[in-house]
């Protein structure tokens, strides 16, 4: 049975969590007192055979020994490994108990489309939600074993209601090597069918959102015997991430690709993690004695006689062990595990309240009490009005103070001549680095690259291109009147005097200069 604490931790307060911790159905002590009792039984012993019964030689070898084995504790990651492996078993069980099909989503579609308050109305609703509940019992007793010491042969299930003698005779008729959880789901379809051509079910539509529903409970029904199936492999043979978020990717994603997860699955083991708690305590057993100093003026460390720190150790890193162990499966018989059997008996008992008692069943459809108010307010207790004290929250920014500047409130319209905030830092940097050039100005001109220099006054003679020239000229002049904040007038641009970049196709001469043997043949 789960150990519910809700209650007890509700308010945070002094002492709150402590008194949990005095708990014995369900705690760590439960689980892990008799390895504890092994483990300090087996450092007792060991202390009193090198503290009574070896010779000083034999000290002094052992104190070699403890030593190599306490600077192998520090090999061994505990904390990396126990924490992905946990981390991995704590998302696996709980989407474990996401995948518990329930059918409240499916009774009330079949309430709402399934018409008819005659004889054979009923029966269609009842039939209907009671195979859905027949094919999760029947996945249930595959995965739970509480469920299946309830009901160990089919003979139970037929005598709880969940099937008749002619369902059972056509169900053991049908012959599959596999699970066969899903045959109720089919008797689903086809009745939903029948009641559709006669029907019962209005059109297309309350049928198809009729069938979108038995899908989602067939799909975790089909979760959980996949669960069941593929467990965390013991060994693995690719090294792989083995992050819990993409193990829970895969496996909430592929519904129905996870027969295909093979034990190559990248993940921690649970033989590596088990191998490393059980191996890193064994050299804590030699290593963490308290021995004697090796020099006879070697100062020695305090005999403790009692580890406290390797006990707790031991405590934690075996408990985290533990708490995965207990819940890799969560449909045993543990303390946590689920509680499949009451499960079972929510299921059927609301289901079938839902789509007969219940069906067109409605109480009177009257004014509410607010009717007339413009602002319904519900009345509080006296331990809760001090809650309408509280002012109602409105936002993060409702109390902010703006400035009292008229300035800074008016509107302005925004146009792309409006100057732009500058960066001076960030400009000098861009300034500095190279001059602003156009890159469709670029690949104007000869073979070669074109060069980039400044116009001199002896560079009449050279080509140029105008075209080019004008364009770099117009960017320059933009920019330098955006950082002087002025809009841009045409007349002042045609009148200003600014430095060109000329961009110019080389000469032949110069070409030739550049590629010596270019002309030779």
């Amino acid at each position: 049975m789960t150990v519910s604490y809700t209650l007890k931790v509700a308010n945070s307060r002094f002492g709150g969590f402590s008194k949990l911790l005095f708990r014995w159905k369900g705690s760590i002590y439960k689980l892990l007192y008799k390895e504890f009792i092994v483990f300090v039984v087996l450092y007792a012993l060991l202390s009193i055979v090198y503290r009574r019964l070896l010779t000083e030689e034999q000290k002094r070898l052992y104190t070699k020994v403890a030593q190599y084995c306490n600077r192998s504790t520090d090999l061994i990651p505990m904390s990396f490994v126990l924490g992905f492996y946990v981390t991995l078993i704590v998302n696996r069980w709980w989407a474990q108990y996401t995948s518990i099909p329930l059918p409240d989503q499916l009774m009330c579609v079949i309430s709402s489309n399934v018409h008819g308050k005659d004889e054979r109305g009923r029966i269609l609703r009842r039939t209907l939600v009671r195979y859905a509940n027949l094919s999760a019992v029947l996945i249930l007793r595959s995965v739970s074993t509480r469920v299946l010491k309830r009901f160990p042969t089919m003979d139970h299930v037929v005598e709880a209601g969940f099937m008749t003698q002619d369902e059972r005779k056509q169900f053991e008729s049908l012959y599959s090597d596999f699970n066969k959880y899903w045959i109720p789901c089919v008797w689903f379809t086809n009745l939903a069918a029948q009641a559709r051509r006669d029907g019962r079910i209005r059109d297309d539509v309350a049928l198809r959102l009729l069938m979108d529903e038995l899908n989602l409970f067939r799909a975790k029904c089909s979760m959980l015997f996949h669960y069941d199936w593929i467990s965390i492999p013991l060994v693995y043979t690719q090294v792989g991430d083995p992050s819990p978020a993409a193990v829970s990717w895969s496996i909430g994603h592929c519904s129905d690709c996870l027969p295909s997860l093979s034990p190559s699955v990248p993940m921690f083991p649970m033989q590596v993690v088990t191998i490393a708690v059980y191996s890193f305590f064994a050299f804590c057993l030699i290593g963490r004695q308290f021995l004697e100093p090796l020099e006879p003026g070697q100062e020695g460390d305090l005999d403790m006689y009692i580890p406290l720190s390797t006990l707790l150790q031991f405590f934690f890193y075996a408990g985290w062990l533990k708490v995965a162990e207990q819940i890799i499966n969560p449909f045993g018989e543990d303390d946590d595990d689920f509680e499949t059997n009451k499960l079972i008996d929510r299921n059927l008992q609301v289901s079938l309240l839902s789509v007969d008692d219940m069906y067109q069943n409605l109480p009177p459809a009257t004014k509410d009490k607010y009717w007339n108010e413009s602002t319904a307010q519900p009345p509080y207790t006296i331990a809760t009005a001090a809650e309408t004290l509280k002012p109602s929250f409105l936002g993060s920014t409702f109390d902010m103070r703006m400035t009292e500047d008229m300035e800074q409130s008016q509107t302005v319209e925004a146009s792309p001549n409006m100057a732009r905030t500058q960066t001076p830092l960030l400009s000098r940097f861009l300034a500095a680095a190279s001059p602003a050039i156009s890159i469709k100005n670029f690949g104007r001109g000869g073979r070669a690259t074109p060069h980039l220099r400044r116009a001199r006054g002896d560079s009449t003679a050279h080509s140029e291109d105008p075209e080019a020239v004008g364009r770099i000229e117009e960017e320059e002049t933009e920019d330098e009147e955006s950082q002087r904040g002025s809009p841009r007038s045409p007349k002042a641009s045609n009148g200003q005097k600014l430095p060109l970049i000329q961009v110019e196709a080389p000469s032949k001469e110069s070409i030739d200069a550049e590629q010596p043997g270019a002309g030779e043949p």
